[in-house]
């Protein structure tokens, strides 16, 4: 755990322009923190002073990952809305499942999450995605206040009825977080879920198009232009049609493949208006994405769903590295993106800096929660959504 330390101190902390705002001061305290809880091989704790240091600039792309490194109960936990729901657990327990999380040992949910805040990085939203992990984790349950290190955990449940039900999971029995909790969390039932294709179109002819883009993240480097491809030719070859894109999910990728898509929705298009479907589960690139759409279209785009899961100020690209200790790993930036002001410096990517803009801000010009997964609802939404972009 110390060579682990050490090596963060070693690659991250010098490259990291997110954190030059944090004290040095501050950092070398969380440092000693984390050496003092390797030297007493705590490896929960080890991991958990980790998220604390790496959670201090407040940079959701700088985290540490601890999924692969801790066993965690078999209930998945998601932020749907603001409410914490249970989306997956044991035979015995399936009846619980899609119930809100009340409490943990008698303490509020809502007291856990103020205690987590700190170990977590990044917005108010991102943290609702990547936090529900140390709902499952009893070593992150014991060091927020909710756990006492032994005996059983006693989580209490209200289903959309009101019925209040009480779950008490075997304390031997855990996996692996990994097993229930994705690196890039989507808030699918299905821990495992990955998108099929990069492109789904729905046809609700004269009303519109609705184009779906559940991730821009594509390693092969040729499916995701494909698809892009083809969505900007349906865009063209319906100029008056009103759109509606679909980006809740997409965790992220290159967004600058996205952009013949863009250009494709203006050209010829002067009065074509838009809606662009987003929940906190949106990320990243995709964020970039609705950005630039936003800027070119003003008014004419519209904004539906719930906050995303990034601001629009924020440090990105840089890389990962593997942790020896059980598989932990660390996310860290190296790039400044300023898409709210547009501005730029000297770690921004040329082929990035040439392409931002000052958007402002990305405000929702209507709220709209729903689980991703319920295409038919989807869908009948999206007809609402065209016949007023029509209007």
């Amino acid at each position: 755990m110390i060579q682990d330390l050490e090596k963060i101190e070693r690659t991250v902390l010098p490259i990291d322009p997110s954190f030059r705002a944090i004290e040095r001061e501050e950092t070398d305290r969380h440092i000693n923190e984390a050496r003092q809880n390797a030297l007493a091989n705590d490896k929960d704790e080890f991991l958990l002073s980790l998220m604390r240091l790496l959670a201090l600039p407040g940079n959701g792309h700088t985290r540490l990952i601890p999924n692969n490194a801790i066993l965690v109960l078999p209930l998945r936990f998601v932020t749907i809305g603001t409410a914490v729901r249970l989306l997956g657990a044991p035979a015995g327990f399936a009846g619980a499942i899609g119930s809100e999380l009340i409490s943990i040992n008698g303490v509020p949910v809502s007291e856990i999450e103020v205690a987590a805040e700190k170990f977590l990085a990044g917005t108010r939203q991102r943290k609702r995605v990547v936090g529900p992990i140390l709902f499952s984790w009893p070593g992150a349950l014991a060091r927020l206040g909710a756990f006492s290190g032994s005996g059983t955990i006693e989580y209490l449940m209200r289903d959309d009825t009101g019925r209040i039900s009480e779950l008490v999971p075997d304390m031997a029995n855990r996996v692996p977080g990994s097993a229930l909790y994705p690196r890039n969390e989507h808030g699918r039932a299905d821990a495992s879920w990955s998108p099929k294709t990069f492109l789904e179109i729905r046809d609700f002819g004269q009303c519109g198009l609705l184009l779906v883009l559940p991730s821009f993240f594509d390693p092969g480097e040729t499916e995701l232009s494909n698809a892009v491809a083809e969505a900007a030719g349906r865009a063209r070859s319906r100029p008056c049609t009103p759109l509606v894109i679909d980006v809740r999910g997409n965790t992220g990728g290159n967004f600058l493949r996205t952009l013949p898509l863009i250009d494709a929705i203006l050209e010829g298009a002067e009065d074509r208006r838009v809606g662009v479907l987003v929940d906190k589960f949106t990320f990243s690139a995709a964020i970039v994405f609705v950005a630039i759409l936003k800027h070119r279209l003003g008014e004419r785009l519209e904004l539906i769903g719930e906050e995303m899961g990034d601001g629009l100020t924020f440090f990105a690209e840089g890389g990962t590295i593997d942790l020896s200790t059980g598989g932990a790993v660390v996310r860290y930036s190296s790039a400044f993106h300023d898409w709210a002001q547009g501005r730029i410096d000297e770690t921004t990517p040329s082929e990035i800096a040439e392409e931002i803009v000052p958007v402002g801000t990305l405000e929702l010009d209507r709220t709209w929660i729903a689980n991703s997964e319920d295409v038919e609802s989807r869908d009948l939404f999206c007809r609402e959504v065209l016949e007023s972009l029509n209007s």
